[in-house]
C-alpha cells in the first residue's frame, strides 16, 4: 500500500538522500507475501530487522555452537556473537558504500538463524536423519523458521519479512549461476561472514590453547598482519599482540573489500539495483587477499575444525542428537502439541527435525539426559 503523496514516509525522503542509486531503496521494495501497510515512521527493512531481533528463534542462538561448544569454555563465539559481528562488519561496509543499512543488518541478523545445536556438527546429523525426504541444511532452515516456524502474529504464519530479505536468504541456498546477481546488500553480508569467521574462529583457537601465533604464520594473511604490526608496534606481546593482529586482519580486509567493491562498482556502471541484478559480483575481495583467505579457511579446516578436542566434543554431540532424533520419532507424543499436530502436513520426520533445530545447546542436552539417561542436567 502507497502512502498519499503529500504524506511520503520519512524514510523514503531519507533513502532519497542518503543512499547511492544503486542501492535497495524502501520505495522500490516489492513488499510481503501477506500485504501490510506502510509503517509511518519505520521503513520495510526497520521492521524486519526488529521483527528478526524479537523472535524466538534469533533469541536462543546465544546459546548454540559457533564451532566450539559451552564444554571447552566461555570465551569463544556463539551463534548470537557470531552474528553481531557479522552485522557490525555489515553495516560498516553498507555505510561507506551508502548501500540500505536497514536491510544490510536484517539480513545479517537473520542469516544463521537456523542452525541446530551444536553448530555443522548438528546440521551434519539432521541432514543424514533427512537424507532421501529433502535433507536439511541451515540456510533453508532459516527461511523455513521466518516464513513459517515463528508465531508472532495472528494474521499470518512466520515473520511476513519483506521479499527482499526472504530473496537475499535464499541466495545462500540456490548457487545457480545463471540467476540474477543478489543485491549488494545481500554481497555485503555474505562478505562480512567471511572476514568474521575468518578472524574469530582463529582467535577463539587461539584463546583456547588449540593454536599459537607462531602456528598462524605459517598461512601469508596472518604472517602478513604481523609485518603490519610489528612496524607500527614493535614491542608487542602476548595478548596485546593477538588483539592488535585481530583488528588488524579485520581492518585489512574491510578495506580491501570496499577498495575493489568500489573499483567494480565503476567498472559495471551500476546506476540502480536492476543493474546490480545484471551485473557480474561486486562486493568481494581483491585477487591476491582472497587467495589468502583461501589459504587461511584451509588451514583452520586442518588445524581447527578437525583438531582432536574439537572432534571428541563434535562426535558426543552427534551421538546425543541421532539419539533424540530416534527417540521423537519413536514417541512423537513426548514433543510439545503444536509440534504433534504438525506431522500430518509435513511428515514425522521433518517436524522432529524443526523440533530439534530449534533447540539451544543446552537444552538439547538437558533433554538427551531426561530421555536417555533418566536424569536430567542443569
Amino acid at each position: 500500500m502507497n502512502s498519499p503523496a503529500d504524506e511520503t514516509p520519512v524514510y523514503f525522503q531519507r533513502d532519497k538522500l542518503l543512499l547511492a542509486p544503486y542501492a535497495m531503496h524502501s520505495r522500490h521494495s516489492a513488499g510481503r507475501k501477506h500485504p501490510e501497510p506502510l509503517h509511518p515512521y519505520r521503513g520495510p527493512y526497520h521492521r524486519d530487522r526488529d521483527r528478526i531481533v524479537h523472535s524466538a528463534a534469533y533469541r536462543r542462538l546465544s546459546a548454540k555452537t559457533q564451532v566450539f561448544t559451552g564444554e571447552l569454555g566461555d570465551y569463544h563465539r556463539t551463534r548470537l556473537t557470531h552474528t553481531l559481528e557479522v552485522a557490525s562488519i555489515a553495516r560498516t561496509l553498507a555505510r561507506a558504500l551508502r548501500l540500505n543499512e536497514d536491510l544490510v543488518e536484517a539480513l545479517a541478523l537473520a542469516h544463521d538463524l537456523g542452525h541446530p545445536p551444536y553448530g555443522h556438527a548438528g546440521e551434519d546429523v539432521l541432514a543424514a536423519c533427512l537424507a532421501g525426504q529433502g535433507g536439511f541444511s541451515h540456510n533453508e532452515q532459516a527461511l523455513r523458521i521466518v516464513e513459517l516456524l515463528e508465531q508472532r502474529y495472528p494474521e499470518f504464519p512466520g515473520l511476513n519479512l519483506s521479499l527482499e530479505v526472504l530473496a537475499g536468504q535464499a541466495t545462500r541456498i540456490r548457487h545457480d549461476t545463471r540467476a540474477a546477481r543478489p543485491l549488494l546488500e545481500v554481497q555485503v553480508v555474505e562478505a562480512a561472514d567471511s572476514v568474521a569467521y575468518d578472524t574469530h574462529d582463529a582467535d577463539d583457537a587461539l584463546e583456547l590453547g588449540l593454536l599459537t601465533l607462531e602456528q598462524l604464520s605459517e598461512t601469508a594473511l596472518w604472517r602478513e598482519a604481523a609485518q603490519r604490526v610489528g612496524a607500527r608496534y614493535a614491542a608487542l606481546t602476548g595478548p596485546e599482540l593477538k588483539r592488535a593482529l585481530l583488528h588488524e586482519l579485520i581492518d585489512w580486509q574491510v578495506g580491501d573489500l570496499l577498495e575493489q567493491s568500489r573499483l567494480n562498482i565503476q567498472h559495471c556502471g551500476l546506476t540502480c539495483a536492476d543493474d546490480v541484478r545484471r551485473s557480474d559480483l561486486v562486493v568481494k575481495a581483491s585477487g591476491e587477499l582472497a587467495a589468502k583467505k583461501i589459504e587461511l579457511e584451509r588451514f583452520l579446516h586442518q588445524r581447527v575444525y578437525r583438531h582432536p578436542q574439537v572432534l571428541t566434543q563434535r562426535e558426543l554431540a552427534q551421538h546425543e542428537l541421532r539419539e533424540l532424533f530416534a527417540g521423537y520419532c519413536a514417541r512423537p507424543e513426548l514433543m510439545p502439541d503444536r509440534f504433534g499436530q504438525r506431522i500430518a502436513d509435513y511428515g514425522l520426520a521433518r517436524t522432529v527435525a524443526d523440533y530439534l533445530a530449534g533447540m539451544t545447546d543446552r537444552f538439547a542436552r538437558h533433554e538427551y539426559a531426561r530421555l536417555f539417561t533418566g536424569r536430567a542436567t542443569t
